[in-house]
């Protein structure tokens, strides 16, 4: 039996404990709530970022030149037909070299652009037309940043005075960036586009889930459900947690040695770029997926197993369905990661220049995040508004991924 000076002391003691508690308590939330803080500062910092650099790239400088086409359109030369309607322009220039930095204020692709505009209409022979053209990289970014003296140009001042004569009679002109989201990788800024690395990333995206998935999930039911426990079982398991911590070049060198080296697969395609990277993601989801198994409740089990259930039945009547929006959770997260993943595809190949859009898992192709870091490697400056817009297209992609996949989790969720 405790004294009554011991019960006053505890008495007294006991408001001073609480009080500490709550300074405690106060401090770990202020804590948390500066590491929440600091986090989107973060993110938003990066946001803005690539939005201030990517601003630019969705707008690109178009030239206007009066071209006279010819009443024969047959084996026409397009390339000369812009050169003259240049010298019309600036009738003064008459030197070759000063001719050749004119002929540089237009991109080498126009002349395909006209190419096409007369194949589309031929009635057009004979007639003096206007045609918008695509500036050169060079131009393109001088039109933009002309206000900011700050701003270094490559033009010579010859050419920046052309293009202030031209953008004073109306003949540069700033316009939506269609190009850059329809065509392919090109060496030269002002043509260069992201459909074919966005057509690689979802075709290597699409081997990859259907080699990772349903191989991970099958695993992760087996190990979790039906497996003895056994030393065997033990090291598989141990196994595949070491293997989702191994850097990603580590596949990519596999996936050179095996699939490349031995089997004599070809490089830079989006199946074994797939292959590669299902590899990759197959710890993850096996990880994740056995969790979500272990996080349904044991009588769920029990009850299906005491109404006379087998254990195959018990597990895909009754465990999978109340498991698979975890499952789920960890396919997508697997895929993001390898969605974003470049190491691994450098290694196998995917780094080359390709220009044509790929149109199957075996034409050649490279993927998004390779082509950005092409780009960020590019020392062309048009380049550089280029890898930020592609930045920011990976970022939306992943966050439709994720948001596809949240909203299939939610419908397919139950409740216990």
């Amino acid at each position: 039996m405790k004294s009554p000076m011991n019960i006053n002391a505890a008495a007294v003691g006991r408001p001073a404990n609480r009080a500490r508690r709550r300074r405690a308590d106060a401090l770990f939330r202020i804590a948390a709530s500066g590491a929440l803080v600091t986090g989107l500062a973060f993110l938003l910092w990066l946001l803005a970022t690539n939005f201030y650099g990517a601003r630019n790239a969705l707008m690109q400088t178009y030239l206007a030149v009066d071209i006279d086409l010819p009443v024969e359109l047959n084996g026409v030369n397009h390339s000369g037909l812009i050169k003259t309607a240049l010298r019309d322009l600036f009738p003064e220039v008459t030197k070759r070299r000063d001719k050749r930095q004119l002929y540089r204020l237009i991109s080498s692709g126009a002349e395909h652009t006209l190419r096409d505009a007369m194949r589309e209409k031929p009635q057009l022979a004979g007639q003096t037309r206007r045609f918008w053209l695509l500036a050169a990289s060079d131009v393109d970014l001088w039109l933009k940043n002309k206000d900011n003296l700050a701003t270094e140009t490559r033009l010579s001042p010859q050419a920046v005075a052309w293009a202030q004569a031209l953008a004073a009679d109306g003949r540069l002109e700033k316009r939506f960036n269609l190009p850059f989201f329809t065509a392919g990788d090109s060496r030269n800024a002002e043509q260069a586009g992201i459909l074919g690395a966005l057509v690689g990333s979802a075709l290597t995206l699409l081997a990859t889930m259907l080699l990772a998935v349903p191989v991970g999930i099958a695993a992760a039911v087996y190990l979790q459900e039906f497996a003895p426990k056994n030393r065997l079982v033990d090291w598989v398991e141990i196994n595949i947690n070491n293997l989702a911590a191994v850097p990603s070049v580590t596949f990519g060198l596999l996936g050179l040695a095996v699939l490349i080296n031995f089997f004599g697969m070809p490089r830079s395609i989006p199946l074994v770029g797939g292959m590669v990277l299902a590899l990759m993601t197959l710890p993850t989801i096996i990880i994740s997926s056995r969790a979500a198994l272990a996080a349904v409740p044991p009588r769920i089990r029990q009850a299906a197993l005491g109404i006379g259930a087998s254990e195959v039945q018990t597990v895909t009547h009754h465990v999978l369905p109340q498991a698979m929006p975890g499952m789920l959770t960890g396919a997508i997260i697997g895929l993001a990661q390898a969605l974003g993943e470049t190491a691994p595809l450098l290694i196998i190949g995917m780094v080359a220049f390709i220009v044509d859009i790929p149109t199957g898992m075996e034409s050649p192709a490279t993927a998004l995040p390779v082509q950005i870091y092409l780009w960020a490697d590019s020392p062309e400056r048009g380049f550089a508004e280029r890898t930020a817009a592609a930045i920011l297209v990976l970022l939306c992609l992943l966050a439709v991924v994720n948001g596809a996949v949240a909203y299939l989790r939610n419908r397919i969720a139950k409740r216990w």
